[in-house]
């Protein structure tokens, strides 16, 4: 069924306290029972709420969505039940099994026995902004979806979640580009449009890319944008990462965090200091993060990288 993708008179997400929820009635409830194991009042972006959850055999009662809703299942297999608008349907999922929910969408769910699953609820201005984005006339409809598998979606929801389990210690400016890729995701491959989405081809230029650069090296201690690096620029968002990434070959997160990794490297060729001044000196949360970044990036611990420079 195809549902309008905006919903008026429906109230923002931070109206709705710090649940994935629904309405039931004039009520806004949790769409799923019990706590979560990683719970969404951790999420980082604006207008996307992520939880984690582990349930048994439940029945959902009939309730409202008033945002778009997506849920990844994480193990299976499990058989479920669903009904909305008039229709209804028996499915049995397995892990990397999606579903994708519309606002306005009145449904209720019965899981015949136990899964884990991370769900997700996005704004639908949050969509509306990345459609703009695009050069979308308006936001496009979408088609509720109740059992599909998109492996780039699912990677994105689980990196999201690993994110926020994580406390946020990669940084807003990783951050926001998961939500903007996963907003573009679900507009590019599942929103209903006559519009034309060529590949968008060309970088920065140079001055542009040198200000950019710029205002990173200046703020590697900083809690780096999205938005304000594509407002340096002058272009949104996502042309601005596109473009970024055409120019330099990699990613604004990624580029951000080899440069404060350099910049540790530096600092751990000088006098001695503590991983966690170091940490502090180079935009990290603490040394653990810092020396699992390092890790990643160069192979070895900071210390191993200090004692065989």
């Amino acid at each position: 069924m195809s549902r309008r993708s905006t919903q008026p008179g429906v109230p923002p997400p931070s109206a709705l306290g710090e649940r994935v929820s629904v309405m039931v009635g004039d009520r806004s409830v949790p769409l799923l029972p019990g706590t979560p194991i990683t719970p969404g009042n951790r999420s980082p972006w604006t207008g996307i709420l992520l939880e984690k959850h582990r349930i048994g055999a439940v029945e959902i009662p009939e309730h409202e969505h008033h945002t778009f809703t997506l849920h990844l299942q994480t193990s299976g297999p499990v058989a479920m039940d669903w009904n909305s608008h008039g229709k209804s349907g028996h499915l049995n999922t397995g892990a990397g099994s999606l579903i994708f929910l519309t606002p306005g969408t009145r449904d209720s769910i019965l899981w015949h026995g136990p899964s884990q699953r991370i769900i997700a609820s996005v704004d639908p201005t949050l969509l509306a902004r990345a459609a703009t984005q695009l050069e979308l006339p308006h936001l496009p409809d979408f088609d509720n979806r109740w059992s599909f598998e998109d492996q780039q979606l699912a990677l994105l929801l689980t990196e999201m979640e690993r994110e926020i389990a994580a406390g946020s210690s990669t940084g807003p400016l990783y951050g926001d580009l998961l939500g903007l890729s996963l907003s573009v995701a679900l507009i590019r491959k599942y929103g209903h449009t006559t519009a034309h989405l060529p590949p968008q081809k060309g970088g920065l230029s140079r001055p542009t890319l040198n200000r950019v650069l710029d205002s990173i090296a200046a703020n590697l201690t900083a809690k780096v944008r999205l938005d304000d690096l594509a407002t340096i620029a002058g272009l949104s968002p996502f042309h601005f990462a596109r473009a970024f990434r055409e120019s330099t070959g990699t990613t604004p997160h990624q580029y951000l965090l080899q440069r404060r990794i350099d910049t540790a490297k530096a600092l751990l060729r000088g006098p001695a200091r503590s991983l966690d001044a170091i940490a502090t000196a180079t935009g990290f949360a603490d040394a653990a993060h810092l020396s699992k970044a390092f890790r990643r990036l160069t192979g070895t611990s900071p210390i191993v990288w200090k004692r065989n420079r």
